[in-house]
């Protein structure tokens, strides 16, 4: 169900919420946490609420869609209150504000809180420099943002890396899950030679390229190339050397990949690109800070560029 308050307050949004509760049973009970989406009055909106949607149904939650609109227009607020089948098992405020009222995203927000429980901001594109003095970061426990869905996502990371506060995280790092876990396996079989250089090659724009050379930098204390292919998808590949034989996972395609180590038969693997609602589920699992994450950002400041490699062609970019 969909109910559309135009030209209201939040005061009459949050009067709106106790009598959806009263008439509807436990609507607004039960929730762990309160999301809170910073973007434009774009396209984008119903996107992130989808992705929002999909992670409530692990995370119950209250969902606050804070849109702004265009700064010249006369101030107002149209606000959208979603329950049932059309917000997950979430409820979805969604605060569309305009002229003087866009640059009010915090005071908009504080009266629908819900009391007692964490906040969580995520800016699925143009995050703030420094999420964590944004008015809207302020509130927050944790701070999502992704430099993959930035004009220019390697200054993106760069800004990451000079901003970090405990609590911050970027859906750019966490779409390295699987290649983590894979990397890490492949390490615990024999033979446990140590590992003496790394080489990581991917799309010249693909921070999570830069944060995958960041991580092996800054945990196996190595040298760490970072290889830029032409045209990607995303990471193409991860070469751990060793004196006993390399382990290599290759990616081609950006869907399926294949993992070389000494003393195993080769094996392929599912690497696709993990969609945004995957990576913001398993960003709401924590809202202890990400020490790892910490970390690999000051890897980043370790590993060395090199030439563009040759490749063939792949296809589009996942």
């Amino acid at each position: 169900m969909i109910i559309d308050l135009p030209s209201t307050t939040t005061s009459q949004v949050n009067k709106k919420l106790v009598e959806l509760r009263e008439t509807g049973g436990a609507v607004a009970l039960g929730r762990v946490l309160t999301l809170v989406i910073v973007t434009g009055d774009g396209t984008e909106v119903e996107k992130a609420i989808q992705a929002a949607n999909d992670a409530s149904r692990e995370h119950p939650c209250r969902v606050i869609v804070v849109a702004s609109g265009a700064r010249q227009a006369a101030p107002r607020l149209d606000a959208q209150i979603r329950i049932g089948g059309d917000a997950g098992a979430s409820e979805v405020v969604v605060l569309r504000l305009y002229g003087p009222l866009a640059d009010e995203g915090a005071g908009s927000v504080v009266p629908l809180l819900l009391p007692d429980a964490p906040v969580v901001a995520w800016w699925p594109t143009d995050a703030p420099d420094s999420p964590a003095k944004d008015p809207i970061g302020v509130l927050a426990h944790r701070r999502i943002t992704d430099a993959a869905a930035e004009a220019d996502p390697i200054a993106a990371l760069q800004k990451r890396v000079r901003s970090y506060v405990d609590g911050d995280t970027d859906l750019a790092w966490t779409r390295l899950t699987s290649w983590r876990a894979l990397l890490a396996a492949a390490l615990d079989l024999p033979p446990h030679d140590p590992v003496t250089a790394a080489t990581v090659t991917g799309a010249a724009d693909s921070p999570s390229t830069d944060l995958l050379a960041g991580w092996l930098a800054s945990y196996l204390k190595i040298p760490v190339r970072r290889l830029d292919h032409p045209r990607g998808p995303g990471i193409v590949s991860a070469v751990l050397e060793r004196e006993s034989g390399d382990v290599q996972i290759v990616r081609p395609d950006g869907k399926v990949g294949s993992l070389t180590q000494p003393g195993q038969p080769d094996r392929r693997v599912a690497l696709q690109r993990r969609e945004v609602r995957d990576c913001l589920t398993e960003e709401l699992r924590r809202l202890d800070p990400d020490e790892i994450y910490e970390n690999t950002l000051h890897g980043l400041a370790n590993i060395v560029r090199g030439e563009e490699e040759p490749a063939e062609d792949t296809g589009a970019k996942a």
